[in-house]
């Protein structure tokens, strides 16, 4: 697991809200199919989604992204990339899943910092919902997704004012 999702859960049961002024709702899925069909199920319908997964759930997620991409619906994946293990679980920096969805017409955005991260991650949303392109915005897997590091963090009336950009 990665601490993002855990973190954006525990977020959304503490009612705080998004840059929207709306909870999100959190729903962890049994697999990384039923999570993409959950976020396209959603796009579809016009509201908005993410999701958080590593390299061996980004494989399992391809068909559906170039159908997401394909209809142009803006959405963000959140992906920390792993080299993609054949017997167990890799920890190792590898970047051969994002290399297997770049045809799938999603953007890429790529962090190597746990600030990056935290920019780049408000960079890929609010890109995706100007230009109705889905992105990819990938770091790191071990290193960066699980790295305590303090960053330099927008408030509310700092990204209010970026988030008017969309209006």
């Amino acid at each position: 697991t990665t601490p993002l999702g855990e973190t954006a859960d525990q977020w959304a049961v503490a009612g705080k809200t998004n840059s929207f002024g709306v909870v999100p709702k959190v729903q962890q899925m049994q697999s990384e199919a039923g999570a993409v069909a959950g976020v396209h199920g959603t796009l579809v319908t016009g509201a908005l989604s993410t999701t958080f997964t590593a390299s061996q759930g980004l494989l399992l997620m391809i068909p559906n992204m170039y159908k997401i991409a394909g209809e142009l619906l803006p959405c963000v994946f959140h992906v920390a990339a792993r080299a993609v293990a054949g017997q167990a679980l890799a920890i190792f920096g590898d970047h051969s899943d994002i290399m297997a969805v770049r045809q799938t017409g999603f953007a890429l955005l790529s962090s190597h910092s746990v600030q990056e991260s935290f920019d780049l991650a408000l960079a890929s949303h609010i890109a995706t919902l100007l230009c109705s392109v889905p992105f990819v915005h990938f770091f790191d897997g071990m290193r960066t997704s699980h790295e305590i590091q303090k960053c330099h963090a927008l408030n509310d009336k700092q990204v209010r004012v970026v988030m008017d950009l969309l209006e």
